[in-house]
């Protein structure tokens, strides 16, 4: 065997177990649930939603509306004002693990963020997986829907 077959072994080699050992890395990341797992709900998800209103206010005459909802104020949040970011941040991620899109909206609302839009609302989503990894106990403590939603539940007007 030449110096240069035995370098190649070893190169080939190291690369397998690096490759490996991504490989398992990401599934205890996964299964931990530290990174979503692909195709699975997120709760750190940005959804944009849109309504639609039409009204008919004539049997002869059709009046189509798109209302654009997006608010960037904090108007309506004056509850949300008292909550520190930490409280904030432990009643987003129990919402979001309770998968109910409509108590999702109404803590996103709660927190003054109106229908999840606006830099507010995205600063704070940046600011939630650096708090989620120094918040893993918590997490843990409500990682079912039933336990996340008696979180939201007891929680929700603080």
């Amino acid at each position: 065997m030449t110096k240069n077959s035995k370098i190649a072994l070893g190169c080939g080699g190291a690369g397998c177990l690096g490759l490996i050992l991504l490989v398992i890395v990401g599934v205890v990341l996964v299964v931990s649930g530290i990174v979503p797992a692909p195709g699975l709900y997120n709760p750190n998800r940005n959804s944009n939603i849109n309504i639609n209103i039409n009204r008919n206010s004539n049997s002869n005459s059709n009046t189509n509306t798109n209302e654009n909802l997006n608010s960037n104020s904090n108007s309506g949040s004056d509850s949300s004002s008292s909550m520190s970011d930490d409280d904030k941040h432990k009643l987003f991620q129990a919402a979001g693990i309770t998968k109910d899109n409509d108590l999702i909206l109404k803590v996103i609302k709660k927190l003054g963020f109106g229908l999840g839009t606006g830099t507010d609302y995205q600063d704070f989503i940046k600011a939630h997986f650096p708090w989620a990894m120094k918040n893993l106990e918590f997490i843990r403590s409500v990682n079912t829907p039933e336990k996340a939603r008696a979180y939201v539940d007891e929680h929700m007007d603080d």
